[in-house]
């Protein structure tokens, strides 16, 4: 009698098995109606390198995407900060943006003076480059933050004189005809890997003295890097278009 009940229960099994399939294979795939375009097809950079799509920026011989550029100290495929800043000679509105940097290895200086730079998009919005390495200084000053409008999320910096990286996704603003703000800008950071900044949301350019503030200003801008007084180095800098 129980060899009997458990043939029963097996059948049943089978018999729903069945039906499930049966009900699997009778049902319509769910189409969207989009009409999507199709994916261009971008070859991934090998090590941090560029992708095939990418602009590159600098890539270890010469300065010269870089107005004031040919100031800098090139040697050895490094960039080091000398004479004043640098801002592209191209222009660009959202974008994809790989940094490469290292703050000085022999530490001089303290809080906002040690290993000082940054990266400007659109020429106003700030991504701070600073040696947060066990350096205290103001929370939205240190390395990743959204110059006093955000600190980063985490303090992902590593020691003095390591190469680091920063992955920036710009969103940048919308003005209307009449150039009042009809959207802000965002901003994601990933730095060293770590997510730092979160689509953060940008309350106008960023300035040491002043309150944010948007002024209109066309779609693309260039891209700055600051010089502080700190001898910061960069390599393998580049930008892909959104």
């Amino acid at each position: 009698m129980p060899r009997s009940r458990n043939l029963s229960f097996s059948r049943i099994a089978a018999v729903l098995a069945c039906l499930g399939l049966a009900a699997w294979a009778v049902a319509e795939e769910y189409q969207s109606g989009k009409v999507w375009p199709k994916p261009n097809v971008v070859t991934p950079g090998e090590s941090g390198g560029p992708p095939s799509d990418a602009i590159v920026l600098f890539g270890g011989k010469d300065m010269s995407a870089w107005v004031g550029g040919e100031k800098w100290l090139v040697k050895d495929g490094v960039a080091t900060v000398h004479g004043g800043g640098v801002t592209s000679k191209q222009s660009f509105g959202d974008c994809q943006l790989h940094v490469e940097w290292a703050s000085p290895k022999e530490v001089k200086g303290e809080g906002q003076g040690r290993g000082n730079s940054g990266i400007y998009l659109q020429n106003r919005y700030e991504v701070q480059i600073l040696d947060s390495y066990g350096n205290e200084t103001y929370y939205d000053g240190q390395a990743g933050a959204i110059y006093k409008q955000w600190p980063p999320l985490v303090n992902a910096c590593r020691k003095p004189g390591e190469w680091q990286t920063y992955e920036i996704l710009f969103e940048g603003p919308r003005f209307d005809k009449n150039g009042k703000l009809a959207k802000p800008a965002y901003v994601t950071v990933l730095h060293n890997g770590v997510l730092i900044q979160n689509h953060a949301e940008l309350q106008g350019s960023t300035a040491w003295d002043k309150a944010p503030e948007y002024e209109a200003h066309p779609p693309k801008q260039p891209i700055s890097i600051q010089h502080h007084g700190n001898p910061v180095r960069f390599r393998n800098l580049w930008i892909r278009e959104l």
